[in-house]
Formats: C-alpha cells, structure tokens, sequence
C-alpha cells in the first residue's frame, strides 16, 4: 500500500506556521492584508472565496472584497485593480480568473503589481519563477505541490521528475521549481511519444492532465511519489484526480489524495503568500 499524502496533515503544519507570523506581524503594527477581485458570480469562484477568505481569518489575515457586476466594463475592472495597487494597506490579491469575454486578459492581469501577485498570475510573477528571484509569487498550486513534497520529506534532488502538463497554470512552474530544488525534469504533454515509459523511470511524477482518471497503471512503477493536481467528476458524479488511483495506489510508494490533497493546500499556500508579502513590506 502507497503512503497517502494528505493535505489536511500539511495544512495543519502550515497554518501554525502562518499564524504565529501573522500574529509577529500584528505586534509590529502591520495586519496583513488580502484582497480578491472578483467580476460576476460564477459558483466555483463564490466558493474559492468563501473557502480562502475563512483560511485567512483564521490564520489573522484580513480580507477586503472588490466585486464587479458580470457586465462591468475592462476600464471598471482595471480602476479597481489600481485601487489595489495604490492601497499600501492591502498585501497581496487574488483575481479571479477566467474573466468574461469582454476583458482582455493579457492586459487585466498585468495591471496588478507583482509584489502583490499572490496568485502567480502576472509575467513579473513568472519571469520570478523562472528566474528563481523574489519578484512575484509563484501560482499556489504548483507551491502547494512543492508544499506537499517538503511536507513528507521527499527530496528530490538529483532525482528524475516528470510533469505531466505544460500550462503555464501548474505544469510549467512545477517543472521550473523541481529544477530549482534540483530534480532532473521531463515536461510530458500531448505530443509527447511515450509517455508511459517515460514516467516509469521517473522518481517523483507530476500530473496535471486535466482529464479524469486519464494517467493508469501502465505510468508507474515501484517506489515513486505521485501528486495528483488534477480536480475532476467522475461518471459517478464523485469527485476524483488525473490519476486513476485504483491502479496506481498499489504501485506507487506514495500518492496525494483526490480529494484531500492538492487542492487542500492551495488555500494555506495563498495565505503564506500574504504573509511573506506583508513580512517584505514592513522590512
């Protein structure tokens, strides 16, 4: 049987963390800060909210809203975000995103800061990703994929990873942070010619299909750690990753959870963002 990654066990170790931070940052006179944007009322993005803007609170991370109607122009949006960018009291923002058809998005996202980009959103965010410097953050689902490894003491160096996708979302930045914690990185995706075997010589497998339960048993091999990015319903109507973790489970030696384990972590993941945010801003 494969060891479970669970979320919950990382969130707990990181909300700790973050809340003795946040309390350090209090002492100081700086309440940390989140904002989020939000246009319409899209259900998925009503509950993300929901589900960060409780973790902040418990964690001592205040929260200010900015919702726009579903019809609100590109120049509203763009005030709103310079609003942020202006307001020294805010740390960091999530925006989210797919925007409406009338926004151009290129251009909305860029407009917001990248020392306020807590989600890695902004060519500035990404350029710091690529370039391993602190300009920005990276997105938080591939830095709560990095979480989770660190969590469970899997060390990756000199070891061969395999991300399974190239989004610039989670593929792209999880390759680029394995090659900065110094795994040897194979980036897969639908062009790629043999996937399976490529993934069988792999240590630390990746995936982010985007495709339910699409990654079977003929990927894996003995004594790998696999994390699931993947958030899917299945034909059941349950919850369930990329991997088909039926047939990979009694393979692997450690596997993340659907649900319960990537997606757990996300939420923790932005709220550090805040901190480390509010922390650069009051050095």
């Amino acid at each position: 049987m494969a060891k479970i990654l669970s979320g919950k066990e990382v969130v707990e170790a990181l909300n700790e963390n973050l809340t003795t931070r946040a309390k350090a940052l209090v002492e100081k006179g700086v309440t940390p800060c989140l904002a989020t944007v939000r246009v319409g009322e899209r259900p998925d993005d009503v509950a993300y909210e929901r589900g960060a803007t409780n973790r902040c609170k418990k964690i001592g991370i205040e929260v200010k809203h900015f919702v726009l109607p579903e019809n609100a122009s590109q120049e509203e949006l763009l005030a709103t975000i310079d609003e942020v960018n202006q307001d020294d009291s805010i740390h960091g923002c999530l925006l989210f995103r797919p925007l409406p058809k009338q926004f151009n998005d290129e251009v909305v996202r860029n407009a917001l800061l990248p020392k306020k980009d807590v989600d890695g959103i902004t060519n500035g965010s990404l350029a710091g990703v690529f370039a391993g410097t602190d300009q920005g953050y990276p997105p938080c689902t591939p830095a709560a994929c990095m979480e989770i490894l660190e969590h469970f003491d899997v060390d990756v160096t000199g070891k061969k990873a395999v991300v399974i996708g190239r989004s610039l979302v989670v593929g792209r930045p999880a390759a680029l942070m394995l090659t900065s914690r110094n795994a040897t990185v194979t980036v897969c995706h639908t062009k790629t010619v043999d996937m399976p075997g490529i993934c069988r010589e792999a240590d630390v497998i990746v995936v982010a299909a985007g495709r339910a339960n699409v990654i079977g048993k003929e990927y894996f091999s003995p004594g790998q750690t696999v994390i699931d990015v993947g958030i899917n319903i299945d034909e059941d109507g349950k919850f369930c990753g990329d991997v088909n973790f039926e047939e990979a489970e009694p393979i692997v030696a450690a596997i993340s959870p659907v649900p319960g384990g990537v997606g757990t972590v996300t939420t923790s993941v932005l709220a550090k963002h805040v901190i480390k945010a509010a922390e650069r801003g009051n050095k």
